[in-house]
């Protein structure tokens, strides 16, 4: 989900990036780095944190009936597993694990900005919905669940979809603040933060991950959704999206000089 350090050997002194070059957008790949392996990061990485939300959701009701304890333990997998894969897979493919994310940064490389371009939109977000499902399944073959038995947990209600417009805003505000700001080397752990605090104080548990949702589909436990309520959740993320670098352009505007130059 975020920017990070390419992978391989420092870069040569003539190509060191300008101190007053423009930031790399959140999620803006390593040059060096294969378009099959970013795939491959963004595919094994959407699915090993879909496997924790649903394998702790499964967890939490086998040793637990109170709901309480249930989403504590839930929230706390999802932010110790969310921040590790950051860590890790970040150098390869940005760690964006998100569609929500990964449109962003396209809108903002179509505007100038540093990021990935459509044909690596085109292979970045299959491979993360792939991978989502991959991760349902998975967690539920270790827990002795039926592999795929969708989902009868409804989230339909509208307040639901509120908090995933906040939960997604929210979540693009601070990565591609970060961004802005050249503090991306804080995103793991400001990240995963973010999500396990929005666990608890979003309406819906802060999916805010088109792909993550439709993963969550195939799940009839704790972390499910039912396959109806799949579209209504995945267009107000994209809302939320929008909203997120509407609030970027604004909090994060670059001043102008006397001369209308950007201020330094």
């Amino acid at each position: 989900m975020t920017a990070t350090e390419p992978v391989g050997t420092a870069p040569a002194a003539d190509t060191v990036i300008a101190a007053d070059a423009p930031q790399s957008a959140p999620g803006a790949t390593p040059p060096r780095t294969p378009l099959i392996a970013r795939a491959a990061a963004e595919l094994v990485g959407t699915a090993a944190l879909v496997a924790v939300v649903v394998g702790s959701g499964i967890q939490a009701t086998e040793l637990t009936q109170d709901v309480g304890l249930q989403l504590l333990a839930n929230s706390t997998a999802t932010v110790f597993g969310l921040g590790v894969l950051i860590a890790l897979l970040g150098p390869v493919s940005g760690a964006h694990f998100n569609p929500a994310v990964t449109l962003a940064e396209w809108w903002s490389a179509r505007r100038g900005g540093a990021g990935v371009d459509a044909r690596e939109l085109a292979v970045y977000v299959p491979s993360q919905i792939a991978g989502a499902i991959a991760g349902a399944i998975l967690a539920d073959a270790m827990f002795g669940e039926p592999l795929v038995k969708w989902s009868t947990h409804d989230r339909s209600a509208g307040n639901l979809l509120l908090g995933e417009v906040v939960a997604t805003a929210g979540l693009i505000l601070l990565i591609f603040g970060l961004a802005k700001t050249d503090r991306l080397r804080f995103a793991p752990a400001a990240v995963a933060s973010y999500i396990g605090a929005a666990y608890w104080f979003t309406s819906s548990t802060s999916f805010a991950n088109p792909a993550v949702t439709i993963g969550r589909a195939f799940t009839d436990t704790f972390a499910g959704i039912a396959p109806a309520s799949v579209p209504a959740f995945v267009g107000v993320q994209l809302m939320g999206a929008v909203v997120g670098l509407a609030l970027v352009s604004v909090i994060f505007m670059r001043g102008k000089t006397e001369q209308g130059q950007p201020a330094a």
